[in-house]
């Protein structure tokens, strides 16, 4: 194979000729490469490297959107549905109209790295203003997860994304409530039906869709013990069982005032029911609706919402219950590992990166229980 750069106005055509080994024919191929004449040389050698070692992509005429859409349908059965959901939402929102006429042999890390640009400055499809970083970053790692696919098809030589820089997030500062406001916020709900979700949330730490999820059986009183085995996910087509995030079930002690109010919460429920003649068993749910049947996760949001709007109390998400709960445990003492099992993370890791914000009063309590253990010896001799 040889290789020859011809100018042509302000871009160099790089021209490759090569013998077909089995017919014996001479064939040229033509690449465009704008910019200097060493630069052009560099890439021929490398377009030739490429063929000679047999990882050369041969090109097409495929657009990004047409392979983003062959890239949604082949990761489908591979991930959660809602996971695929936003995805998608992901693609046709911000990618699709920033990058999706490009041709996929064509995109360069200049023109990703430009439409990140456009994203942050005025990438809002409802009304105006750019993206957060946040959002962003998330627009770069699904592309780059998608561009990574093309490499493994053949269908790209490398991924351009790995030569783009997102967007720099800032972690968030956590939205919590203290121990007051909590037993203030709790006190408030107490004859709402919001309340059972919101005492699952604040004082075991559980997630929205592990709520909507949990059935009389995993609540084993007697021992205070609840087992969180399952989760409720909501996508447009309903709901659906799941195991929970961690991908693992786990068993979360129970406190005292917590068994006591799922005992009267219990009673008052069989009540409900059996004046519609219901008979409440293992398999119901513990937070539902009047008529038993499980509440969606987005409609324990909806009623979060409305509760706060009647109260004067600080405003969060419902997840930041649980943000609170972890909170609570590392401030009071509790051992990251702990912590981490109860609130069901992967990792211990995880835990100490998300509530990090609260490491700094532990390391200053434990100087405390250190000058504490060693007060009076110092100066003596040791031994």
């Amino acid at each position: 194979m040889r290789g020859s750069i011809v100018r042509r106005g302000k871009s160099w055509a790089i021209i490759l000729d090569e013998r077909d080994m089995t017919s014996g024919r001479r064939r040229r191929r033509w690449h465009s490469f704008r910019g200097t004449r060493r630069g052009a040389e560099a890439e021929c050698a490398r377009l030739i490297s490429e063929r000679q070692n047999g990882t050369a992509v041969e090109p097409n005429r495929i657009t990004l959107v047409q392979f983003l859409d062959q890239w949604l349908e082949y990761i489908e059965p591979q991930v959660a549905p809602r996971t695929h959901e936003r995805y998608g939402e992901i693609v046709r929102t911000y990618l699709v109209p920033a990058l999706g006429t490009i041709l996929l042999t064509k995109l360069q890390p200049m023109t990703i790295s430009a439409a990140f640009a456009g994203m942050l400055s005025g990438g809002r499809r409802k009304g105006s203003g750019g993206l957060s970083p946040r959002s962003v970053h998330h627009c770069h790692r699904i592309l780059s997860q998608a561009l990574q696919q093309a490499v493994r098809w053949r269908m790209l030589s490398r991924n351009p994304c790995n030569d783009v820089d997102p967007p720099r997030v800032e972690r968030r500062a956590l939205n919590v409530w203290d121990v007051a406001t909590m037993a203030e916020a709790l006190e408030c709900a107490r004859s709402l039906r919001i309340f059972m979700p919101m005492l699952l949330a604040g004082m075991l730490g559980l997630r929205r869709g592990e709520i909507a999820a949990l059935r009389w059986r995993h609540v084993d009183l007697d021992r205070a013990h609840v087992a969180i085995v399952e989760s409720f996910e909501q996508t447009r087509t309903g709901m659906r069982l799941k195991a929970p995030k961690s991908g693992r079930g786990r068993k979360v002690a129970l406190p005292i005032k917590v068994v006591a109010e799922l005992r009267a919460w219990r009673t008052k429920q069989a009540q409900e029911l059996l004046r519609l003649g219901i008979r409440l068993d293992g398999e119901s749910f513990v937070c539902a609706g009047e008529d038993g049947q499980p509440i969606q996760p987005q409609s324990l949001t909806h009623a979060w919402h409305r509760f706060l709007a009647r109260t004067r109390l600080p405003r969060l998400r419902f997840h930041d219950l649980r943000h609170s709960h972890a909170t609570h445990m590392l401030a009071s003492g509790v051992h990251p590992k702990i912590a981490s099992e109860r609130l069901g993370h992967a990792t211990v890791g995880l835990t100490l990166d998300t509530y990090s914000h609260v490491i700094p009063g532990m390391q200053e309590d434990a100087v405390a229980r250190i000058d504490a253990a060693f007060a009076g010896t110092v100066g003596k001799p040791i031994g």
